[in-house]
C-alpha cells in the first residue's frame, strides 16, 4: 500500500518558519515533520510514499535526493567519478516527489498524482500532523466499512479557556483552560481512500475537504475511525514548540517506531 502526503501549501500560519522552507520541512528535533510522518507509516509496513510538492518543493526534493549521502558512510572514487555507500540506507523507502503547483487545492493535488497510485486503496494525509493512531487498525476498519473514504476523527484540543456563565449572573461557575469537548469530532487526516474517490474531484483548485468529502458523506461513502489518543497538528509556532518539548522529553507519544 502507498501513502500520499500533501506537502505543497504555503503554511502561512507558521510564517516564522515557512518564509525560508516548506512547512513539512520544519524540524522537530533534527528531523523534518515530514520524516516523522513517514516514520509512523513505515512502522506499519507502508514504505512507498508519494509526496505532493508545491511551495519551495525543490527543498523537499533536495532533502531526499541527498538523504543517502547524509545518512551513510561513503567511498568516493574521484578518478572514476563513482560514489559507493558503505552501509545500508537508514530507511527502506521509495519516495516519489511530484510538483503539484503553487496554488493547487488539496483535491487538485490529490488528482495530479492519480497515475502513481494505481488501482488499490491508499493512505492519504497532511504534511503537518502526527499521531499515535494505529494505521493498520485504520486500514482494517476501512475495509470493514466498505466506504470509499475513511478519515481519522479526533477530539480537537480547545485553544482557549472554557467557562460557564449562568443567565443573569456575571460570576463564572467553573473555568478550565483549553477544555477538550468529548462530544466534538473533527477531521484529523490520516485517511484511507479507494481509487474511486478520484471521480469526485473536478478541478485543480478544488479542496478535498469541501465538495468531494461533502458528496462522499451525502452518498454514505465516507466513514470515520474514532481515535481518542494523541494527535497534534503543527499549525502555529506554539504547536512546533510543544512538539519540540515532547520530542526532547525522550518519549514523544507519536514515536511508535523503535
Amino acid at each position: 500500500m502507498k501513502a500520499v502526503i500533501l506537502a505543497g501549501g504555503y503554511g502561512s500560519r507558521l510564517s516564522e518558519e515557512t518564509t525560508v522552507r516548506p512547512k513539512p520541512m520544519v524540524e522537530i528535533g533534527s528531523y523534518p515533520i515530514l520524516w516523522h510522518i513517514m516514520k509512523i507509516y513505515s512502522h506499519y509496513g507502508i514504505r512507498d510514499f508519494i509526496i505532493c510538492c508545491g511551495y519551495k518543493g525543490h527543498m523537499i526534493k533536495q532533502y531526499f535526493a541527498e538523504f543517502v549521502w547524509h545518512a551513510c558512510d561513503l567511498r568516493v572514487d574521484l578518478a572514476h567519478q563513482r560514489v559507493e555507500t558503505l552501509n545500508a540506507p537508514p530507511e527502506p523507502w521509495t519516495v516519489t516527489l511530484i510538483d503539484t503547483g503553487l496554488n493547487t487545492g488539496t483535491a487538485g493535488r490529490l488528482k495530479m498524482i492519480q497515475q502513481y497510485v494505481g488501482n488499490e486503496a491508499f493512505c492519504f494525509t497532511y504534511g503537518d500532523g502526527v499521531t499515535d493512531a494505529d494505521i493498520s487498525e485504520i486500514i482494517q476498519f476501512h475495509k470493514q466499512t466498505g466506504a470509499l473514504a475513511t478519515l481519522t476523527a479526533i477530539h480537537p484540543p480547545a485553544r482557549y479557556g472554557t467557562f460557564e456563565l449562568t443567565d443573569g449572573n456575571h460570576n463564572i461557575n467553573w473555568f478550565k483552560e483549553k477544555l477538550q469537548k468529548d462530544n466534538a469530532w473533527v477531521n484529523g487526516g490520516f485517511f484511507v481512500l479507494e481509487p474511486e474517490i478520484f471521480n469526485y474531484i473536478e478541478g485543480p483548485e478544488q479542496m478535498w475537504e469541501a465538495q468531494p468529502m461533502e458528496r462522499l458523506a451525502k452518498e454514505g461513502k465516507l466513514a470515520a475511525y474514532r481515535h481518542t489518543g494523541f494527535w497534534k497538528c503543527m499549525d502555529h509556532l506554539s504547536d512546533k514548540i510543544q512538539l519540540e518539548k515532547l520530542w526532547e522529553s525522550g518519549n514523544p507519544p507519536w514515536k511508535v517506531w523503535s
